[in-house]
């Protein structure tokens, strides 16, 4: 197991995790004692779900500590300094026209760890992340995605 997977990461998203990371290590550790404290005074443990779902979320919370850490302690952050502008990268913000939805879009591409695609922040190894990696202005990119093939051209590449 030496060779642990590399997370892709921005300076900002490598801070959210960490922000993450405290807050469970500090209120919610806390908070899911309390719970188990309170469980533990209702007596018989065998029909207690109050104390079998605090065992849960406490399971669920050390689990994603584990995880956190493990992504923080193997995070390559890229330099923003060194984020091209000619073509795309992790870090880079691309503005694509969306030829299915007739429309421009920005996305910022980050590693796996940071994707929200909600707001618009797609992985370099999601299908249309990794289509538009390399990729310059003026190209042309037919991604195969679940529901067919999306056609995008990049109009713009930047920085922040």
């Amino acid at each position: 197991m030496s060779d642990a997977k590399k997370y892709v990461m921005t300076y900002e998203g490598v801070k959210k995790l960490e922000e993450e990371l405290e807050y469970l290590k500090t209120v919610k550790r806390k908070e899911i004692t309390e719970k188990i404290k309170v469980a533990l005074g209702y007596g018989d443990l065998s029909e207690n779900s109050e104390y079998d779902e605090a065992k849960n979320e406490q399971a669920f919370v050390e689990g994603r500590i584990l995880q956190l850490e493990n992504m923080l302690k193997n995070a390559t952050i890229v330099d923003e300094s060194e984020i091209p502008t000619d073509i795309v990268s992790v870090g880079s913000k691309v503005r694509v026209k969306d030829y299915d939805f007739d429309e421009e879009v920005e996305y910022m591409i980050v590693g796996s760890a940071e994707a929200d695609p909600m707001n618009f922040k797609i992985s370099n190894e999601s299908p249309v992340g990794k289509a538009f990696m390399g990729k310059k202005i003026g190209d042309v990119v037919e991604v195969a995605v679940p529901g067919g093939v999306s056609k995008f051209e990049i109009l713009g590449i930047r920085r922040d």
